[in-house]
């Protein structure tokens, strides 16, 4: 299932959050989230290693108590994707490629991780997820990032705006025009690519957008990107464990 690729699972998990303190740990049907997001990974095989990587000791311990194999980290870390290279550095053995699944994907689909398997054998640098957009809603949230890509499915760009613009094209007809995809963040990255990607300076258009993927485009890094028909259903607020419950996922 990994193309033949010696591939590591990282699921980072930090207890400060200024929306949600101590998400990782939030019970969600007698369950803590970061043993939910486990299982999901866990139940697609191939993997070499699945870490956890935290910097709070009560992620540590929780994660030890279901079995999981857990590490601690910096706590200075800005992203996933810093902590995904420190743990790297602790591996004892070569790997092409390092998954980050972020501790807070309970309901991630198992299906998605096998989409962004299918793109190893092309050797990209980068891959991650996109999915088609159907409804206005979705199209004009500067929450949601949207990306446009080149003939061979590399990204040109990530915006919080919609992108493309279409000129001359009333905004209840774009849908009939062209086909917009929205951002999935789900990353895999090219072993001897990520510590080049975790030392590099922060970009202009990184700080315009508040994206840290266009720091990699920016600073010249291609991004090959794998089409899901899958939703995620991530929880950034105490509030949307009542809409994950509505759904039925609990």
């Amino acid at each position: 299932m990994m193309q033949g690729k010696k591939v590591v699972a990282v699921i980072p998990a930090r207890y400060a959050s200024t929306r949600f303190p101590g998400k990782p740990l939030v019970d969600l049907g007698g369950k803590p989230m970061i043993q939910r997001t486990y299982d999901q990974v866990a139940s697609v095989h191939g993997w070499e290693r699945i870490i956890i990587a935290t910097d709070d000791e009560r992620i540590f311990s929780v994660a030890k108590k279901f079995g999981a194999e857990v590490m601690m980290t910096a706590e200075s870390h800005q992203s996933g994707t810093d902590r995904c290279a420190e743990i790297l550095s602790y591996l004892d053995s070569p790997v092409d490629y390092l998954v980050n699944i972020q501790g807070d994907e309970p309901f991630i689909n198992p299906d998605q991780l096998l989409e962004l398997s299918s793109g190893f054998a092309s050797n990209a640098p980068i891959l991650t997820l996109v999915k088609e957009i159907h409804d206005e809603l979705t199209l004009f949230n500067t929450n949601v990032p949207k990306v446009v890509m080149d003939d061979q499915h590399n990204a040109l760009y990530f915006s919080r705006q919609t992108i493309p613009y279409l000129r001359g094209v009333a905004t209840e007809d774009w849908f009939d025009h062209h086909h917009f995809f929205k951002h999935i963040g789900l990353y895999a990255y090219r072993a001897d690519v990520l510590p080049i990607l975790s030392q590099l300076p922060v970009s202009s258009l990184e700080k315009a957008e508040m994206l840290e993927q266009l720091r990699w485009l920016q600073h010249g890094f291609q991004i090959k990107l794998i089409e899901t028909q899958h939703e995620t259903v991530g929880i950034d607020s105490p509030s949307d464990l009542e809409k994950i419950k509505k759904l039925g996922f609990l």
